[in-house]
């Protein structure tokens, strides 16, 4: 018998979903000229690659840089170097954001920052090719890609309202496409299919874009936007403790194809500081092309139901919001 889920998507799939993400992979990001000065910008895994180089594009602009890292002499680093550099006001909060604990600390931490949060960037993340536990019992890839940014952002909600303005944007990826027929939600942790890295992190990756949807909706009526992007093929040291068939394949293929993680860094910068985005929301930028989702990704019907799952989650682990 067919897959349900595949009766359901197949029908809705359009081949020129699929050309338009070849053809924006040409596009290069937008850029934004408009300063952030006395602004305040949040970047989870901020101490290297994508993140670390948007930190330095806002830091460049006058921002406020706030960054939420896993590795406190890393991050002291990046913290000392942005200060010095370009003269802002740099702060850090250290956890491990695949960690309940970890994301729920983060959440009121950084709820209890002075002044507004401007720009709320969910970066933090990995690629691992076999399935790992975290302490809480968790998915690792899960954890981070998905219930993170969910945990944090809802701990912010009162926050984000009451300021009447703000944006927050998922760096996520193309490949979520590779969760072609939606998400198992009877099996988010991977407990009972084959895990395969890729597979699992496209439904990760997936996750992030069905909650956008739900967030979009909840923050449009205090001027609050939502949105997410892939921040291009670039450089970086995700994946870095994989086994050595990846490194390989890292180094050998995929890094000679990628460009500089600056582009992605650029395209972020755009969409948090550029004045005729302030309204657009629950919207996918391939770095700054607007593109539509696949039509798993705009399944509001398991956005509903992956909201509800998630709660009972937390609920669960004892660490509702």
């Amino acid at each position: 018998m067919l897959n349900p889920a595949i009766r359901r998507y197949w029908p809705q799939y359009e081949w020129s979903n699929v050309w338009s993400m070849f053809r924006n992979m040409k596009n290069p990001p937008a850029r934004c000229e408009e300063r952030f000065d006395g602004r305040t910008v949040v970047i989870t895994g901020a101490s290297s690659g994508v993140g670390y180089h948007t930190a330095r594009k806002y830091a460049s602009m006058g921002a406020r840089v706030v960054m939420v890292n896993r590795n406190a002499e890393k991050s002291e680093r990046v913290r000392r170097e942005l200060a010095d550099t370009f003269g802002v006001v740099v702060e850090q909060f250290i956890a491990d954001l695949s960690l309940l604990d970890g994301m729920r600390r983060a959440g009121g931490w950084l709820a209890g920052l002075d002044g507004p949060i401007d720009v709320l960037i969910h970066n933090a993340g990995l690629h691992l090719e076999k399935r790992q536990e975290t302490p809480d019992g968790l998915e690792t890839n899960f954890a981070l890609h998905y219930l993170a940014p969910f945990v944090i952002t809802g701990m912010l909600a009162p926050k984000l309202e009451g300021q009447g303005a703000g944006r927050v944007i998922f760096v996520g990826s193309e490949a979520y496409r590779f969760a072609a027929w939606g998400l198992d939600l009877d099996d988010l942790q991977w407990e009972r299919r084959r895990y395969t890295g890729i597979k699992a992190y496209g439904a990760g990756k997936l996750a992030q874009l069905l909650c956008m949807h739900r967030f979009a909706g909840d923050f449009a009526p205090h001027g609050v936007t939502v949105n997410a992007m892939h921040p291009g093929m670039v450089k970086t040291e995700t994946g870095k403790d994989n086994g050595r068939l990846y490194q390989w394949y890292k180094k050998s293929v995929i890094d000679g194809r990628s460009g500089s993680p600056d582009l992605s860094a650029e395209a972020l910068y755009h969409l948090g500081a550029a004045p005729g985005l302030a309204a657009k929301t629950d919207t996918f930028f391939h770095l700054t092309t607007e593109e539509e989702l696949s039509p798993p990704a705009r399944d509001l019907e398991a956005a509903d139901a992956l909201w509800t799952r998630t709660l009972g989650l937390l609920a669960m682990k004892g660490a509702m919001q």
